[in-house]
């Protein structure tokens, strides 16, 4: 009997010991729970200038008890900053022991920041009441740097149209090439291979009214000795914006910061158009005409679907628009219209009736049409019929005088030699 009840108080002090064991942990971890921030992912990598930025953020719970209500905050100095201090801290939740959650964090990075590794600040802690940890992180700026030795070089500039005129859409379009010509080249006894690598292109404007609407390029790859790639933007030129070359800036992000260059890429633009001008006497005889004119492109560049439409109040033209089709620099286009007023004009004694006539252009540059008053003239009329009767009369009276004339010198000239 007692050997049964001493195997009971062992079991049972066993039993307390193991429960007292067990309790131990479980006590001491009461607000150990640790929290571990790490950023995973970069978006774009390295961060762009004058771009959005997004960190993904993943917290870990590393103590051995279960953190209730997770924090996050990010504190970030310039180049960084956050749209709104809303967004300074988010809740990730709780989080029991090695259990792990993400969070995206969304910087701008500034648009006059450089180039480089710059720091920031991530706070965390594991509940409201609990004190925070800080971690700093290094986010990279600019572009990732790599070995490759070639060069970039602005090779072609294509402008469609070739000149633009204010108010017009077009293309610009270069070509970069890398200059390497072999495969490999050797700087101080280390060999390098010769491929470029254009990481990002982007066509800038310092110009008033003249606007880039495309968006940069990212990320081309690599280009091989002597390869080129073509990069088209898009390019607007406001109606206010004034005759001459303007300079658009190409700037290149390379193999490293080294191999980073901006280029000038030129823009013409020109207002001169279509000019039309009378090769003959704008006359009308009793209503009707033949006019002729001689018609000029005075734009640097070629016009396309050129045609010219003369109006004026009671004439009819034929064809009512005379159409030339494609006119080159400096060309010069002979063109006629038959032209019919509508009543027979003059008068008596001749008055001329001047009606005044308007010429119209249309023609392409580029993509773009335009229209220009060509010619504001005045178109003389006059009826023959009334110069006839004045011819007529005037001779008839001079008829009479010498009919009167002749025989007075004729009966002066008897008299004389009698």
């Amino acid at each position: 009997m007692k050997l049964i009840r001493s195997h009971v108080v062992a079991v049972a002090f066993s039993f307390l010991l193991v429960t007292l064991v067990l309790a131990f942990p479980a006590s001491a971890s009461v607000g150990n729970a640790n929290l571990k921030v790490t950023i995973i992912e970069t978006s774009p990598y390295p961060a762009k200038i004058g771009q959005y930025l997004t960190l993904t953020v993943q917290v870990e719970n590393v103590g051995g008890d279960k953190a209730e209500n997770i924090d996050v905050r990010v504190v970030p100095e310039y180049p960084f900053s956050l749209d709104s201090s809303a967004d300074a801290v988010q809740n990730v939740g709780a989080l029991g022991p090695g259990r792990t959650a993400t969070k995206e964090v969304y910087l701008f990075v500034d648009k006059g920041a450089r180039k480089g590794t710059r720091s920031i600040d991530i706070y965390s802690r594991p509940s409201g009441n609990s004190p925070w940890s800080e971690e700093t992180f290094d986010i990279r700026i600019g572009t990732e740097t790599f070995d490759s030795k070639g060069t970039v070089e602005l090779k072609e500039i294509v402008s469609e149209p070739e000149v633009f005129m204010p108010g017009d859409r077009g293309t610009v379009t270069m070509t970069l090439c890398n200059t390497a010509t072999t495969p490999t080249v050797t700087i101080g006894g280390e060999d390098f291979d010769t491929n470029a690598r254009i990481q990002s292109a982007v066509l800038e404007t310092s110009t008033d009214g003249i606007t880039v609407s495309s968006a940069p390029y990212v990320e081309m790859g690599l280009l091989g000795p002597g390869d080129s790639i073509d990069l088209t933007f898009n390019v607007e030129v406001g109606e206010d914006v004034g005759g001459g070359t303007h300079n658009l800036v190409l700037a290149i992000e390379g193999n490293s910061f080294d191999y980073s260059s901006r280029k000038n890429v030129p823009l013409e633009v020109d207002s001169s158009n279509v000019r039309v001008i009378p090769s003959k006497p704008l006359e009308m005889v009793d209503g009707k005409a033949i006019l002729e004119f001689d018609v000029a492109n005075t734009h640097p560049n070629e016009f396309s679907s050129v045609s010219i439409k003369p109006e004026a109040e009671g004439v009819e033209f034929y064809p009512a628009e005379y159409f030339i089709g494609p006119m080159d620099p400096d060309e010069l286009f002979t063109i006629e219209f038959d032209a019919t007023y509508g009543n027979s004009v003059g008068g008596s004694g001749g008055d001329r009736e001047p009606i005044n006539m308007s010429l119209t252009a249309s023609y392409n540059n580029g993509i773009n049409r335009h229209e220009n008053i060509a010619g504001n003239l005045e178109l003389s009329t006059f009826s023959p019929e009334s110069d006839s009767l004045e011819f007529d009369s005037g001779a008839a009276v001079a008829g009479g005088v010498v009919a009167l004339f002749v025989p007075a010198v004729l009966l002066f000239y008897r008299r004389k030699k009698q």
